[in-house]
């Protein structure tokens, strides 16, 4: 409260102070605003955030007073203009900006608890600037005990400042001043951005399959009944396209699960696997071999269940593993698996996984996608299971990502579903009782939108395969313009029709 009241009282009285320049006023006004002032800075100080984020907002913060006050200095010859433009001011700070303040610190404007868990062993991920490293910080690393090292190690550097990361461990006695330890590492004037290390933890939600396909496909998958997503995506119709068109793929399209793991010695997954280490190749959980007979399943080989690639000339599926055997991980094992896919010339990334945070802990992950889409890679997120606005989990709400909502058998949004409307490309695909591979030759149903992702991974793996060249943005726009509404096309996202992203692509 008092960080958003003194900046509005500083930037009010900044204006009249120089309206009544040379006035009896002029006096009062340059006390009120010395006052708001003190104010804000006392709200902004105390706050219960990050350094990093004190500092951007207040650059923000300071920018937009010093322009307003520019501007009504100028103003302050024109009565009448002087006026309406405080009008403005007012009628906007209480319909936006206020808001906004208010919210900034407080987490307020997210539904979820902003006291993330962090990482046990290295809690802060620290970019240095150019030039320098961690080490140089003695006096801060000799008071707090810290330990460092490099966090990420990008085969290209040229093209990212991921390599001048630093995953910083406190400890334990120390992890209570976590606050004061980012302003000391500030305050060494050699850090670009702080970010904390948060965890991430899937919940994956078994269920049983009870939804058959109503339409007829041309393939011996037994299990191809189970799998009733394929009648609202039309798959008969992209079987259909694919086999009239006689048109080959330029290659097969690299699709990489970045998750728990994938079994690549399933039997209706090995012949379009390819490992590219072993120890990614098992699967403790279930969830990453889960997903990756969405993407990839070997479709009309009598066994098991089908995808959308009708036969093996199409895409292959690849493991990172970035969660451990409980289902969790880090942002840095996230950045470490997307920096390694990117840099084993993926053409998809499949990251079902994510969770709550704010936009303002994202940096590394936005220069994450950005070092894959310079790679010409296409990075797809779910939008996460807590029926809420995804706007404000991570890494969907990255810019770049193409994030992925799940629909039901109604087309409704699924109930766990988190929504898409504020977030620059996102579409919808079944997330509801989805049935595929699991390890050791066995087949289950999931619900969530985790199984949603790769049926999109799958669809701009076989888009790839056809034009490699494709980038993110042309991708979701055919994604967008050929996608079908669903019940509420605003907060899902349109769902995906395969046959028809498939046609506009070839036309």
């Amino acid at each position: 409260m008092f960080y958003s009241l003194g900046f509005i009282l500083g930037l009010l009285s900044l204006a009249f102070w120089f309206f009544y320049k040379n006035e009896t006023k002029e006096n009062l006004m340059r006390t009120l605003f010395l006052v708001g002032l003190g104010i804000y800075f006392y709200g902004w100080a105390s706050a219960d955030a990050a350094w990093t984020l004190k500092f951007e907002m207040l650059f923000r913060d300071l920018i937009v007073m010093g322009l307003t006050g520019a501007i009504f200095k100028f103003l302050a010859k024109y009565p009448t203009l002087f006026k309406v433009a405080i009008g403005v001011i007012v009628v906007s700070w209480f319909l936006f900006y206020g808001s906004v303040m208010r919210n900034t610190f407080s987490g307020q404007d997210n539904d979820f608890n902003t006291e993330i868990p962090l990482a046990d062993e290295g809690e802060l991920l620290v970019e240095v600037k150019p030039g320098n490293s961690f080490q140089e910080m003695e006096a801060t690393i000799e008071k707090w005990g810290l330990k460092y090292q490099k966090a990420f190690f990008p085969k290209n550097g040229e093209k990212t400042d991921l390599d001048d990361y630093y995953l910083v461990n406190i400890p334990d006695k120390n992890e209570a001043a976590i606050k004061e330890i980012e302003a000391d590492i500030l305050a060494s004037g050699m850090v670009d951005w702080i970010e904390e290390n948060e965890i991430v933890q899937l919940d994956p939600n078994r269920t049983s399959p009870d939804m058959q396909t109503q339409r007829s496909y041309p393939v011996n998958d037994p299990d191809v009944n189970k799998l009733w997503g394929f009648d609202k995506m039309k798959v008969d119709e992209l079987y259909a396209v694919l086999k009239k068109s006689g048109l080959q793929p330029q290659r097969k399209a690299r699709v990489y699960i970045l998750d728990t793991g994938v079994d690549g010695g399933h039997e209706d997954l090995k012949d379009n696997y390819r490992s590219l280490n072993a120890s990614y190749d098992n699967d403790p959980v279930g969830h990453g071999t889960h997903c990756a007979g969405i993407a990839g399943a070997v479709t009309n080989n009598g066994i098991g269940v089908a995808s959308l690639a009708p036969t093996g000339d199409y895409i292959e599926i690849s493991s990172i593993k970035v969660l451990g055997p409980t289902g969790g991980g880090t942002q840095q094992s996230i950045i470490r698996g997307i920096i390694e896919a990117v840099d084993n010339n993926a053409d998809v990334l499949s990251l079902s996984l994510g969770g709550p945070s704010s936009r303002f802990r994202q940096r590394a992950y936005e220069q994450a996608i950005d070092y894959a889409n310079k790679a010409n890679a296409i990075v797809v997120v779910a939008a996460g299971n807590s029926n809420k606005n995804a706007k404000d989990y991570s890494p969907a709400n990255t810019e770049g990502v193409i994030a992925v909502s799940a629909i039901d058998e109604k087309l409704d949004k699924a109930s766990f579903s988190n929504t898409v409307e504020d977030l620059k490309m996102g579409v919808a695909a079944p997330g509801v009782q989805i049935y595929s591979t699991t390890p050791n030759n066995n087949y289950t149903a999931f619900n969530g939108t985790s199984m949603a992702t790769p049926y999109v991974s799958g669809l701009i793996g076989l888009m790839k395969s056809f034009n490699p060249a494709l980038n993110t943005r042309q991708v979701y726009d055919i994604l967008r313009n050929t996608g079908v509404k669903t019940s509420n096309s605003r907060k899902t996202g349109k769902l995906i029709q395969p046959a028809a992203a498939i046609e506009e692509l070839l036309d």
